[in-house]
């Protein structure tokens, strides 16, 4: 593999490398700037699911024919929704990578190098990236379910067409992604699509993780030929690789052929699309990406925006609203806590819908609002401190008229309007699913406090203004802080949640639980306040100056011993 990759020109190979190391943000995702580290904790993460999938195939007990067959449609139909899921993650989190910007231009533009070496370099390493997610995901179960299926007869057929479709599910979903923002960046004006291609990076985020945790697994043959499940079938992707994937071992029914042949048209449908519009962009679009500003300029005209409290509040709050609406380097960031939030959310929606009114609060709803305020407040913090630019820096800067506390005061605001309130409003929405009202009414109490908590604890030692501070490279650590939340914030949500269904119903222990975390917020914010006055706002992010010494005066313990004897024999 390595003489044949040495076999390639000089220039793909050379940009290939470099494109590889920016499919992932660099700044905002690695481990110490170390992407290939990075990655290799990506593959983990998704062999561990691998293999836990594997597993639960195995052990499965004695079962009927039927059942068997039932259990297997749902492990495919869950496993592709999983790479299309992930599929989607990636190309929202590798946003606009594989399109030409004003760094490939500005570098590459003098330089003997065709505009298609570019192009193909930038598909080639998407598709590494796609190919280990591809192959981690599956490596496990892509044994064990062809196995299971069809025995040792048929386990290479069986085999072949499993990864067959799972790579067709991810090019179809990677593909559609990419002919989205091309014909978006072909039709509308470049300052207009700056401006749509946050909607629609956040749109597509959303509408992934609402497809995998709300649309409902058919695991029957009379669950895929019922009449009220066409539509679905029609509409759904996910089913239509499942049936490509039967349809290539044989096990499919006759009359679901037209399922199938949904799969192979969308493929090469998306396919053409998505080659048409990189081509197109590489060709029309190279020369307008020169003039692309690192934010998008406002437009002329009135504008609105509601007060938050004072004028320095205000600004600051909307300067962190733009910052995130306009900003693809922040829009990347925040997309990984995002993801957690939004698929806690969804999770408990479709367990919520599953459970027939009228119902009390569930213990699943109480953690998984817990669980999203913290990964909300925590994670919108762990990305203040990321700069949108060096213009914020030294605006803010030399507009310092107001004393230091003042400016903490407005980044509190700051991370309790973006932060906690979206959380607390969806959950009040939830809420009204839920009988007594005053049982809901009690458990927003208890998440506001609780939301209160973290933004206080958030910003113990902050002296900075939101995206207006420089930062190292490489210490966000976010996969660090994703096994954080797993096993330290889960934990916690978990035990909070069960605690506050006991006290529901205890009017006593409920007062006495509000006491403690009014008393813990009112100690945290009165710590911070004080703490504030004699702060100093810091705008420069610098390393450690350590002191790197040869060690030349340090005595070996041998010399010293030598050193001993002659001074005893004198």
């Amino acid at each position: 593999m390595r003489k044949l990759f040495e076999r390639l020109p000089l220039q793909f190979r050379v940009l290939y490398r470099q494109f590889l190391l920016r499919v992932v943000d660099l700044e905002a995702l690695s481990i110490e700037a170390d992407i290939p580290r990075f990655l290799g904790q990506f593959a983990g993460v998704l062999i561990m699911f691998s293999v836990i999938q594997a597993l639960v195939l195995l052990i499965h007990p004695i079962m009927t024919p039927a059942e068997t067959l039932s259990m297997l449609w749902h492990s495919e139909q869950l496993l592709i929704a999983t790479i299309m899921l992930v599929t989607g993650l990636i190309a929202v989190v590798a946003w606009d990578n594989i399109f030409p910007d004003k760094r490939d231009v500005m570098v590459l533009g003098p330089l003997p190098v065709r505009p298609r070496v570019i192009l193909l370099a930038k598909v080639a390493a998407s598709g590494a990236v796609l190919a280990l997610a591809v192959f981690s995901l599956n490596i496990a179960v892509g044994i064990v379910l062809p196995l299971i299926q069809g025995g040792l007869l048929r386990f290479v057929p069986n085999a072949l067409a499993y990864w067959f479709t799972m790579t067709a599910a991810s090019a179809f979903i990677y593909g559609s992604v990419l002919a989205l923002q091309g014909f978006g960046a072909l039709l509308l004006p470049r300052k207009m699509f700056l401006r749509v291609s946050g909607v629609l990076q956040f749109g597509s985020f959303i509408f992934f993780l609402g497809a995998y945790f709300l649309l409902p697994y058919l695991a029957t043959p009379a669950a895929l030929t019922a009449a009220e499940d066409q539509k679905l079938l029609g509409w759904s992707p996910s089913f239509w690789f499942f049936a490509m994937f039967n349809q290539l071992n044989g096990t499919l029914p006759t009359s679901l052929n037209w399922v199938a042949e949904r799969a192979w048209i969308g493929l090469g449908v998306v396919g053409i699309t998505a080659a048409a519009a990189l081509l197109l962009c590489y060709l029309r679009t190279m020369k307008k990406t020169v003039e692309e500003p690192d934010l998008v300029p406002g437009v002329r005209g009135l504008h609105w925006m509601p007060r938050f409290g004072s004028l320095l509040q205000s600004a600051v709050v909307v300067f962190s609203i733009r910052s995130l609406a306009r900003s693809k380097h922040h829009r990347v960031a925040y997309a990984f806590y995002l993801a957690i939030v939004i698929a806690i959310g969804f999770s408990a929606l479709k367990h919520l819908l599953a459970i027939p009114a009228p119902r009390p609060p569930t213990t699943d709803y109480l953690i998984a609002t817990f669980m999203m305020m913290s990964v909300a407040v925590i994670g919108l913090r762990s990305i203040f401190s990321l700069p949108i630019s060096l213009r914020a820096n030294w605006v803010l800067r030399t507009t310092q008229i107001s004393p230091p506390e003042r400016y903490i005061s407005a980044t509190r605001w700051a991370l309790i309007l973006l932060g906690f309130f979206p959380v607390w409003l969806c959950a009040a929405l939830m809420s009204l699913c839920f009988r007594p009202i005053s049982l809901s009414a009690a458990h927003l109490i208890l998440l506001t406090l609780v939301g209160l908590i973290l933004a206080d604890l958030s910003l113990i030692g902050v002296s900075k203004i939101p995206f207006a501070c420089s930062y190292l490279p490489g210490k966000t650590n976010i996969q660090y802080v994703f096994w954080f939340f797993i096993l330290a914030l889960s934990s916690i949500a978990i035990y909070l949640g069960r605690y506050e269904q006991r006290t529901l119903h205890d009017r006593a222990r409920y007062l006495e639980l509000i006491g403690i975390l009014v008393a813990l917020d009112l100690g945290v914010w009165a710590f911070n306040r004080v703490r504030a006055k004699s702060a100093t706002l810091s705008f420069e992010e610098l390393p450690v100056e350590v002191i790197t010494t040869l060690g030349l005066n340090v005595v070996r313990p041998h010399t010293q011993m030598v050193a001993t004897e002659e001074v005893h024999l004198s």
